[in-house]
């Protein structure tokens, strides 16, 4: 990796930084090296350490870096392609379902949630923890809410706790008729139980899918998974439904 000078260069300094750290990682790095430190890089490009990071943020948030506790700065793997569109209405579960359920919960949903799902404020919903594996790397984590109406034939000795109780809330679900879905997609960053789940640092970009399930005419379960941005990238298929948001829209909407 060399050097460069940058300051007659009339882009900021970051962006350019990051074309130039770029065409190494092509050529000079493999995949999963682990990158020089902060310091040594900053020092390497004459630069201050706040542009480095804003050039490695972007470099991470186009995929080409991974950021990895106890490990540092590597550089990323291509990019799995994870198929999100709705062409396929299937239920939280279903034998081809990519996600392994873990832990299930009783808790009152976020407000944004019990808002799409029109349970009263402080109801309580089950809250199902599902990860997203492919080759043994974890590329998503899943809060899937699901009110007691909608599967009402659900008592406690079904459901004791933990994984248990999950298989027991999407077998229940699963005996609904499912009229459909739809999905949101939006950039954000991951929480803490995210990215501890995920193998990544707290704040880290990651793409949000919001899914609703619809039965009977009414929303009956709402998923919100969070996809790892640095090595997924979502394709929707043919099924042209699925809504781009971002948060100036939704602050707008409110």
């Amino acid at each position: 990796m060399g050097t460069t000078q940058l300051e007659t260069v009339p882009e900021p300094k970051y962006w350019h930084l990051k074309n130039v750290i770029g065409e190494a990682l092509d050529s000079d790095f493999a995949v999963g090296e682990i990158l020089p430190n902060e310091r040594e890089l900053a020092a390497r490009f004459g630069v201050a350490r706040a542009t480095l990071r804003q050039a490695l943020e972007q470099l991470e948030l186009e995929g080409r870096l991974q950021r990895r506790r106890g490990v540092g700065t590597t550089v990323a793997p291509p990019r799995l392609g994870v198929d999100v569109s709705t062409t396929q209405h299937t239920w939280p579960g279903a034998p081809q379902d990519a996600w392994q359920a873990f832990d299930c919960d009783r808790t009152v949903p976020p407000a944004a949630v019990a808002g799409i799902l029109g349970t009263a404020a402080g109801e309580e919903t089950y809250a199902l923890r599902r990860l997203r594996v492919t080759h043994g790397q974890p590329l998503a984590a899943e809060q899937l809410y699901v009110p007691a109406a909608s599967v009402p034939d659900l008592t406690a000795i079904d459901a004791p706790s933990g994984a248990a109780r999950a298989r027991c809330v999407l077998r229940e679900l699963q005996r609904l008729e499912l009229d459909g879905q739809d999905r949101a997609v939006e950039l954000g960053s991951a929480r803490a139980d995210d990215a501890r789940e995920l193998d990544r640092l707290p704040g880290s970009p990651v793409l949000v899918v919001t899914t609703r399930y619809f039965s009977r005419g009414r929303t009956v379960a709402v998923s919100v998974a969070t996809y790892r941005a640095d090595t997924c990238r979502l394709t929707f298929g043919d099924s042209g439904d699925v809504r781009i948001s971002h948060h100036t829209e939704e602050r707008r909407a409110s």
